[in-house]
């Protein structure tokens, strides 16, 4: 059995920037990073190419899966902030956890990304504009890094690394064992078994059944996380440009009249596209943009979402957002688009009225009803944040808005670490969006050069 000093499960953000900060730091280390995608220059999807329209559930999705993570192909953001993207600094502190961001950017920069915008809300006078329109612009400084520089980044680093450490890829772990005493876990793969002293979990979003299987064999505590349900918007660049030019991705809240519910912006992409992704067979949409000119589109999208929290007797947060996507599945057949003005006057969209509308569909999706799909309550949410958004950006309640549905942000259970994210298991740290302590590139990134210098301390 081939033994290592660590092993890392998974080589997303908070993966990679684990077996980083430990080979650069001490390069006697044996380390071994187990994936169950692709090597980056092996993530192809089907549907980039002219001959599939749809997805046909890969074995492997490579949109979700492999070198990079999800966050490879999800335009390259990081945020810089404690505002949102997580819950690192409850466990960490927060001075720490900024630090850790901005130490992950530095990286970045040095592997590709010099020459690209770190944007800021500080001194923004749309702060005071939200405000005084019931919304509330968060705080933070956003690194664009587009998902074309993202690829960059990813591959410079992987290249340093790919002699430094041992890449296992299309090896997804089928289950870890703990050795008695203390004396570190086993590894197990479909054919071989590995041993290391410590491991590190860090498998990301994607791998969330996974985690919880392996929380329940290893007997480490949970609790239930939430999900976050609601639309991808899209609509002519110029309309949001006034504030993408300054901030390029404004979090902008809005607490409801009905229900008091917070709906919120997220993962804005000027002058991007809307593409589909999907978890676990189910398809959702999300969106990329991208710094070359020549990739970028005359629309800009976003999501706007609604979290929704679970307590007794039903906890399975993400149980009920994929139920929610899957009925859009197959009322739709993958994603549905609709007209903003076909749901304001209760009818379906159709191929003619989109068409003829003013903004061109960057996604090749099924017209169809919204109203049908997401509830009422959510669906109320939205359309009365998206007139108010309109009072900061004229035009974005105008008929021809597009709304793709349905956007569903499944993050794992919260798994129970301590303040050196080490489970109860002495050396099993758990890490990343797979521990449902973080849910951005950023804070992922961050968690992983955390946990590596807390195993360099030791």
């Amino acid at each position: 059995m081939k033994k290592y000093d660590v092993i890392i499960v998974g080589a997303g953000p908070g993966g990679i920037f684990s077996a980083y900060e430990l080979i650069t730091n001490n390069s006697d280390l044996k380390v071994a990073v187990f994936e169950e995608g692709h090597l980056l220059e092996k993530r192809k999807c089907p549907i980039d190419g002219d001959k599939v329209k749809k997805c046909i559930s890969c074995k492997t999705c490579s949109i979700m899966s492999g070198f990079g993570g999800a966050g490879a192909f999800s335009d390259g953001k990081y945020n810089i902030t404690n505002d949102f993207g997580g819950t690192l600094y409850e466990y960490i502190g927060k001075k720490k956890a900024i630090e850790l961001m901005h130490y992950v950017d530095d990286i970045n920069m040095q592997y590709g990304g010099s020459g690209t915008k770190l944007y800021s809300t500080a001194g923004s006078g749309f702060k005071k504009l939200c405000l005084q329109n019931k919304l509330n612009l968060l705080d933070a400084s956003v690194r664009h890094l587009g998902t074309d520089k993202n690829y960059i980044v990813l591959n410079n680093i992987y290249n340093f690394l790919k002699d430094k450490v041992d890449f296992y890829f299309d090896t997804p772990v089928s289950n870890i064992e703990i050795l008695g005493d203390d004396k570190g876990y086993i590894i197990n793969t479909e054919k071989e078994s590995y041993e290391c002293e410590k491991c590190i979990v860090s498998v990301g979003r994607s791998g969330s059944k996974w985690m919880e299987k392996v929380c329940n064999d290893l007997k480490i505590p949970t609790k239930s996380n939430r999900v976050d349900i609601g639309v991808r918007v899209e609509l002519p660049a110029v309309i949001f440009a006034n504030l993408t030019d300054e901030l390029y991705e404004s979090k902008i809240v809005y607490r409801t009249e009905q229900f008091e519910d917070n709906v919120r912006t997220f993962c804005m992409n000027p002058k991007g596209s809307v593409v589909t992704e999907n978890t676990n067979g189910i398809i959702t949409v999300n969106g990329h943009s991208y710094e070359d000119k020549e990739k970028q589109t005359e629309n800009t999208n976003f999501a706007l979402l609604v979290s929704k929290h679970f307590s007794e007797p039903f906890k399975d947060s993400n149980g009920y957002g994929e139920s929610i996507a899957r009925l859009s599945n197959m009322l739709g057949g993958g994603v549905i688009v609709q007209r903003f003005g076909d749901l304001i006057r209760g009818r379906r969209s159709n191929p003619k009225r989109i068409e003829e509308g003013l903004v061109v569909p960057t996604l090749s999706a099924t017209p169809g009803d919204l109203s049908l799909v997401l509830p009422k309550r959510i669906l109320d949410g939205i359309i009365e944040m998206i007139y108010a958004l309109d009072n900061i950006a004229p035009g974005t309640a105008n008929d021809d808005t597009l709304l793709y549905g349905v956007e569903v942000k499944f993050y794992n259970m919260e798994v129970e670490v301590d303040e050196h994210l080490e489970s109860l298991h002495k050396g099993l740290y758990i890490i990343g969006d797979g521990s449902g302590v973080t849910h951005s590139l950023s804070h992922a990134s961050a968690s992983g050069v955390f946990v590596a210098r807390e195993i360099l301390n030791q």
